[in-house]
């Protein structure tokens, strides 16, 4: 007996396309979440440390500012 093939229509073929988009679509918006998330995550970690390293440094906060301020 001879096996039957299914023809798939070009609008079998878009459906199923645009289905895999979605879905993709799904997954990068939920990568782009978590990165946003972490890149946040590392910032305030990053804030964190500056805070802590101007509160231990035995310089002013004047002198402090006047460092960061100079111009090479």
């Amino acid at each position: 007996m001879a096996r039957v093939r299914k023809t798939i229509t070009l609008d079998e073929k878009i459906e199923k396309a645009q289905d895999a988009v979605e879905k993709a679509k799904v997954r990068y918006d939920a990568a782009v979440k978590e990165l946003r998330v972490l890149l946040e995550k590392k910032d305030a970690q990053r804030k964190q440390e500056l805070l802590k390293a101007v509160e231990n440094s035995p310089r002013s906060f004047d002198e402090i500012m006047a460092f960061l301020k100079a111009e090479e």
